[in-house]
């Protein structure tokens, strides 16, 4: 399996590369970025890597390189800057994904489209509207969510994170859809009390205005790039194994036509089938707020202007 990486100098796509190297999946990973001095340095590194893992190869590339990739994965962005909210990048992200994905478009590509740039359910949503790209075969990154609820939770529990499970549905932002409905401690299902819920919400809600406080220039590296590696072995695989991602909806949970967080078994195809659980009233409801919201936001970018600065992979993507 061919994997194209843009904004593979970045710290997102870097730490996709090397995760996917470090499995047993025999991929040919490729770093594209506006960047060549740095592509060198990671290929240079992460060439090394394959003697631990069952990857083929690593090489960086040019944009070309996507046209006969199985996937590709965008984590490009504009350079990040202090902010309050994923938005304030949508118009610029939206005109550096066009440049990208129009071409490929134009090819008749027919590969599998992962995106990791923020504000990921606006993007994806105006993606497939404006492409006509199959929804199954368009993939937003939001796996982080469910990570930091995980940990907020075993913070609450005073447990591990590796023994709790939590899934974040909706937007990745603002909007998000925890369902606390479906938490679970090793396996059993565990009801958080208010005081429990109180310290998980603080953790989950907070972490992205803590982190783009620190001013560190960096976005979250490390869960990214494990997260994205985990959604592209999943396509590999086809395991069957239940995962969040972010999918235009085709009337599942009574939306159409809008991309957000939903459970999904991900294939060789793509997405290749939406879960529809029952959830809480209180859950279907903020489900469908969110999904008005990204609606809205897709809306809002109309057709920005194309000569944006970029530093690929070291602002917005999946933070």
């Amino acid at each position: 399996m061919k994997v194209v990486i843009v904004g593979g100098a970045g710290g997102i796509g870097s730490s996709l590369a090397y995760n996917l190297l470090r499995t047993d999946t025999p991929y040919d990973v490729v770093l594209v970025d506006s960047r060549p001095n740095m592509i060198t340095s990671h290929v240079m590194d992460l060439q090394d890597v394959l003697a631990f893992g069952g990857a083929r190869s690593v090489r960086g590339g040019e944009p070309h390189d996507a046209l006969d990739a199985d996937v590709v994965v965008l984590s490009a962005a504009v350079p990040l800057r202090l902010n309050a909210s994923r938005s304030v990048f949508l118009a610029e992200n939206a005109a550096l994904l066009d440049g990208i994905v129009d071409p490929l478009v134009a090819a008749g590509w027919g590969g599998i489209l992962m995106v990791l740039t923020n504000p990921v359910d606006a993007l994806l949503t105006r993606l497939q509207q404006r492409t006509g790209l199959d929804p199954r075969r368009i993939i937003g990154y939001t796996v982080n969510d469910g990570l930091r609820m995980r940990t907020g939770v075993a913070r609450a529990l005073d447990a591990r994170p590796q023994d709790v499970e939590t899934w974040v549905l909706g937007e990745h932002g603002e909007a998000q859809v925890p369902l606390y409905s479906r938490v679970r401690l090793r396996g059993e299902p565990v009801v958080l009390t208010d005081a429990q819920r109180a310290v998980a919400d603080e953790y989950m809600t907070t972490w992205y205005s803590r982190h783009v406080a620190l001013d560190s220039g960096r976005t979250s590296t490390w869960s990214s790039g494990a997260g994205a590696a985990a959604l592209v072995e999943a396509v590999a695989t086809g395991s069957g194994e239940p995962w969040p991602a972010s999918v235009v909806l085709t009337g599942q949970y009574g939306i159409d036509g809008v991309g957000i967080g939903v459970p999904v078994r991900l294939g060789p195809g793509g997405v290749e089938e939406v879960l529809e659980w029952d959830l809480a009233d209180e859950e279907r409801s903020a489900l469908r707020h969110a999904s008005e919201r990204v609606r809205a936001a897709a809306a809002s970018i109309g057709e920005p202007a194309a000569d944006v600065a970029v530093a690929a992979g070291t602002g917005t993507g999946a933070r």
